[in-house]
């Protein structure tokens, strides 16, 4: 507080008792600036009183109390949670009592029994976006005498309909069954096509651009092409558009959706465009293909041929296709949409950047100083050479683009902190290629000292190497490909190469949020300490099971003490000792 609120109440006194109380020493002035800070306190209590008054604007340990005013029914164990007072509690009770839950609890019993209000459960509930389904609706039956032109449940299959028969056994599923005797909760034998039955599909995987990103070319002589840089074949997913009204049922245009081709097809206008579910570039400047040259293609094995002037788009496959005499002579660019089950890994999702104090900031990208991320480190180190006040770098990669750099070394010394970052709503590639045949090549974090942080890049090619006295190395929000490269069908092509390798560092390591291979420890076990490795909210991919995901070389035990928590682990876990294994899965040996 500072000295005007203290003394609000001593200002209010008459200047004849102010006087006396400075001859006095100002023992009275004393007293009312702790009644005053008392007062500052209450007021601020009473402001959240009102405040909590609105589950809008209301803490989280008081929303359960406003739904239990409105009878809204919690679990049997909130009772245990609203006990503890613990960050970990508050976070239970915003998962226990959701506040667009307990908000709709009203509204929700006067649409109780419609179809709708099924989907705005899913929604407010689990946040997962749901379409309710009547089955008794698409029953097929013989048409009552009393009212013969009551034909919606005698209509037979029209095989001249291809999208409707492409959605048969799908959540749109609109066509004529007859029906199924068994419930949908039944112990021996389930159908969905009953009577009284409603389905409630939901889906879990939440949706994620990728914008301004290059485009994979399979073979350029003939125009072949793949939407993910990874050059992995990948389904594109629908952009979800807003429902029109609470009581809309909703359809594929509202969901988050794999784009059928027959759908594509049919509304190639609703998937293609900016801001849309798909959107193909050429050139440096960004030129859009014009939606009346998109076609829509089955490209499996490639054995589609578009004619001059067409570029087929297969959307289950992630493949573009040019007519071989015309093949783009310059870069490709796509917009898509890929499916994900949390931000995890790389991607153009918003996360909390890296940053260091007092850092100076080094932009790569269009438009930038630096063009290059070896020039960027070439001026940071020469700048700190210059003055060593320089010592904290920031060098963010503004773009989506794939950087290809014959050597990324990069020396860190005593006191330095350097952070390798992509911009907010950036996802970078690095490549790493076999440039030297001679030496092997992977990017090199080299020190005597200092830290560095790695934030929201994608590595492809080679893994990344830590060796010297790094003092620790942080990996937030990263995908190191397993396995180095990828084929079309997402198989890694070199399954038993290590991701990261830290080699006689003891740095300290922390993964978070990150994707990765293989993780080789490689230190000196008699005259160091373990090295503290920790993994949290990531998966390691180990390729196979017949791999360790963390080990030494030689199959020996990494020397390093493993924290782990809420991770995914394919293959072994080799390590000196582990300090704790919480809330994962890992799917071999300990």
């Amino acid at each position: 507080m500072t000295g005007p609120d203290l003394d609000r109440l001593y200002d209010l006194l008459p200047a004849y008792d102010r006087q006396r109380d400075a001859d006095a020493g100002e023992p009275l002035r004393a007293l009312l600036a702790i009644m005053a800070e008392q007062a500052v306190v209450l007021e601020s209590d009473l402001a959240g009183l009102y405040a909590n008054w609105f589950i809008e604007t209301c803490q989280d340990w008081v929303a359960p109390y406003l739904g239990d005013l409105v009878g809204y029914r919690m679990s049997p164990t909130a009772t245990d949670v609203l006990k503890a007072n613990s960050s970990v509690s508050a976070k239970l009770l915003a998962a226990l009592a959701p506040r667009r839950d307990v908000a709709n609890t009203i509204p929700n019993r006067r649409r109780k029994g419609t179809l709708a209000l099924l989907e705005q459960l899913a929604a407010d509930v689990a946040s997962w976006p749901a379409r309710a389904v009547e089955f008794h609706r698409l029953l097929h039956g013989t048409a009552p005498i009393r009212f013969p032109d009551n034909a919606d449940h005698t209509r037979f299959v029209d095989l001249r309909k291809m999208d409707a028969l492409d959605r048969i056994g799908t959540p749109f599923d609109d066509t004529a069954h007859t029906v199924a005797v068994p419930y949908l909760d039944s112990h021996r034998r389930t159908a969905k096509h009953n009577i009284p039955n409603v389905g409630l599909f939901a889906w879990r995987l939440k949706v994620y651009p990728m914008l301004d990103a290059p485009a994979h070319c399979e073979d350029v002589d003939r125009g072949r092409y793949r939407f993910s840089v990874l050059g992995n074949d990948m389904p594109l997913m629908n952009l979800p558009v807003a429902e029109p009204s609470p009581a809309h049922i909703a359809d594929e245009s509202n969901l988050p959706v794999f784009i059928r081709r027959r759908a594509f097809e049919d509304r190639t206008a609703d998937y293609y465009g900016p801001g849309k579910s798909i959107a193909i570039y050429l050139g440096p400047n960004r030129e859009l293909v014009p939606l009346d040259r998109i076609v829509a293609a089955d490209l499996t094995n490639w054995s589609y041929r578009p004619k001059p002037g067409q570029v087929a788009v297969d959307p289950v496959l992630g493949r573009i296709a040019f007519p071989a005499r015309y093949a783009p002579d310059d870069d490709v660019w796509v917009d898509y949409h890929y499916g994900f089950a949390d931000d995890l890994g790389c991607g153009q999702y918003h996360r909390d950047l890296a940053t260091v104090p007092d850092a100076t900031l080094y932009r790569i990208g269009p438009g930038q100083k630096f063009h290059g991320i070896m020039a960027a480190v070439r001026a940071w180190r020469a700048d700190k050479q210059a003055d060593p006040a320089k010592a904290h770098a920031i060098i963010e990669i503004t773009d989506s683009d794939a950087y290809e750099e014959r050597e990324l070394v990069i020396h860190v010394d005593p006191g330095d902190q350097l952070v390798l970052r992509a911009a907010q709503g950036a996802r970078p590639v690095l490549r790493l290629f076999d440039w030297h045949s001679n030496r092997p090549e992977s990017l090199r974090v080299i020190g005597s000292g200092g830290n560095v942080t790695f934030d929201g890049l994608l590595i492809i090619g080679r893994g990344v190497r830590i060796s010297g006295q790094v003092r620790e190395f942080r990996l937030r929000h990263s995908t190191l490909v397993p396995g180095w490269t990828l084929d079309h069908d997402c198989c890694p092509q070199h399954g038993a190469e290590a991701s990261l390798e830290l080699d006689g560092t003891p740095s300290r390591v922390c993964v978070e949020r990150s994707i990765l291979g293989s993780i080789l420890v490689d230190s000196d076990e008699v005259d160091t300490e373990p090295l503290a490795l920790s993994v949290q909210d990531s998966i390691i991919d180990a390729t196979d099971l017949s791999y360790s995901a963390v080990s030494a070389s030689d199959c020996r035990a990494a020397y390093a003490r493993l924290t782990m928590r809420r991770c995914t682990v394919i293959g072994s876990i080799w390590v000196h000792a582990v300090a704790l294994l919480e809330n994962s899965i890992v799917l071999d040996e300990v």
